[in-house]
This record gives structure tokens, C-alpha cells and sequence, in this order.
């Protein structure tokens, strides 16, 4: 993150909108002097949560960008949503009447994004939209994203001679303590959005009747399967002296 432009952002929205600092302070519930420290790109010992605030006051977004060594830490993190892509891909292989397409690009209306899997059965017309998460961060993120693929999904598979009767998503979660933990912590809004389980979608899948939302974890017993890199990186322990 460039403190220096986060500060000059914020800055430059505030006077846009006429606004002093004292009322970007109120509408944030922090202080003036939080303020003008981050327009001056002070941001060293400030916590994230003040920011934040004093961002979204001004609907600001500030996201965290982190970087290592160059392209590494992109290789680093997609690897185990490769590994996901190839477990999914082995096991439509096994389900009769399925027609999978990776890694589909989209631009609807101003709207763009990747979907992880497009899974097409054409004897039922069911389109199924596929999401891999192999961390889940942010919830409302995850929901809004299936809601709105979703809703362009008729339009996204136009051009392939598509015509579903029916949509569906399946999001799938790599089986990480952390991922169970914030499910669990969520788990009344995730059920209302995604109501069908693990158990659920494997039985829909071999016959595609009506619109199924579903979130489950791809089972622990396929993780040794495919490598190690499936999971978010585990505790690292210090090693023992003889």
C-alpha cells in the first residue's frame, strides 16, 4: 500500500465533496488528528480499522496489495487453486452428460470477472456456475459474487449455443481450519445464500433437476491425493536441536 496516495486520495475526495475534516472525523467516529495524519500519509502505528473507517466515510475502498519477490507470490497462491481446478475436472470426468469449460472470462454491462468452472449438462439445460475458494476472507464478497455470476450467467454462455433452463452455483471451500472456522462464524448467512450441502449437490449432479445454490468443503480424504499445496499454509513449529 502507497501511504502517500492513500493519503492524497482521501484528501482529494474530502475537498471534492466540500467536506472538512472535522466532518470526515464525525462520520468515521475517529478524531481530526486521525485525519489529517492519514492525508498526510502517516499511516505508520495507525490501526487498519481507523483507516478504514475514515475511508469508507468517504466510500473509499483501501485494500492491501502484498508483494514478494515479483511474480512468486502469485504462483505461491494459485497453486492450490490449480490443484482445486484439477480435482474438479477429474471428477466431471466421472459424471455422465457434463460438459466443463475453465477458467471463463466475462464482460456484461460494465461487469467483469472470471468464473472458475462453467459446467453445462445439456440433456437436463442446467448451467452450473463453479467458485473455488481455497480462502475465504470476505463473505459478503463471496455471496455478492455467486448472486451477481449468477444473474449474467444466461448471457455470459450466449455465445456458446447455451440455453439453460436453470442456474446454479456450487462454491467450493479447500478444507482448512481457518476456512471451517469463519463458515462456522458465518454460518446463518451462508446457509440462507447457499442452502444445499456437500451431500446435496453430489446427489444433484447426477440428475440436474431445478436450481440448487450450494457451498460445501471438498473432502478432507481427496486432500493427500493431489498435493500439498490445496490448504492455506499450515502453523510452521521451530524446529527441534539435538
Amino acid at each position: 500500500m502507497d501511504d502517500l496516495r492513500v493519503g492524497a486520495a482521501i484528501r482529494a475526495v474530502r475537498i471534492r465533496r466540500g467536506w472538512r475534516q472535522a466532518d470526515v472525523a464525525q462520520r468515521a467516529g475517529s478524531s481530526v488528528t486521525a485525519v489529517s495524519r492519514v492525508e498526510r500519509g502517516q499511516l505508520d502505528g495507525m490501526p487498519l480499522a481507523t483507516l478504514r473507517r475514515i475511508a469508507a466515510a468517504l466510500d473509499i475502498r483501501v485494500d492491501l496489495v502484498p508483494r514478494w519477490r515479483g511474480a512468486d507470490l502469485d504462483r505461491l497462491l494459485n497453486a492450490g487453486h490449480a490443484e482445486m481446478h484439477e480435482w474438479l475436472a477429474h471428477y466431471f470426468d466421472r459424471l455422465p452428460g457434463w460438459v466443463c469449460a475453465p477458467e471463463v472470462s466475462f464482460a456484461v454491462f460494465g461487469e467483469r470477472g472470471v468464473i472458475d468452472i462453467l459446467a453445462w449438462h445439456p440433456g437436463r439445460r442446467a448451467l452450473l456456475i463453479i467458485e473455488l475458494k481455497t480462502d475465504i476472507v470476505d463473505v459478503n464478497d463471496l455471496i455478492g459474487s455467486a448472486d451477481r455470476r449468477t444473474r449474467l450467467a444466461r448471457t455470459i454462455v450466449a455465445d456458446r449455443g447455451w440455453d439453460p433452463a436453470t442456474v446454479s452455483v456450487w462454491v467450493v471451500v479447500a478444507p482448512s481450519r481457518t476456512n471451517r472456522r469463519r463458515v462456522v462464524a458465518h454460518k446463518a448467512m451462508l446457509r440462507a445464500a447457499f442452502p444445499t450441502d456437500g451431500r446435496g449437490i453430489r446427489a444433484w449432479l447426477l440428475d440436474p433437476r431445478g436450481r440448487v445454490a450450494a457451498l460445501s468443503f471438498w473432502p478432507d480424504s481427496h486432500a493427500g491425493k493431489v498435493g500439498p499445496d490445496l490448504t492455506p499454509a499450515r502453523r510452521v513449529r521451530r524446529a527441534r536441536t539435538a
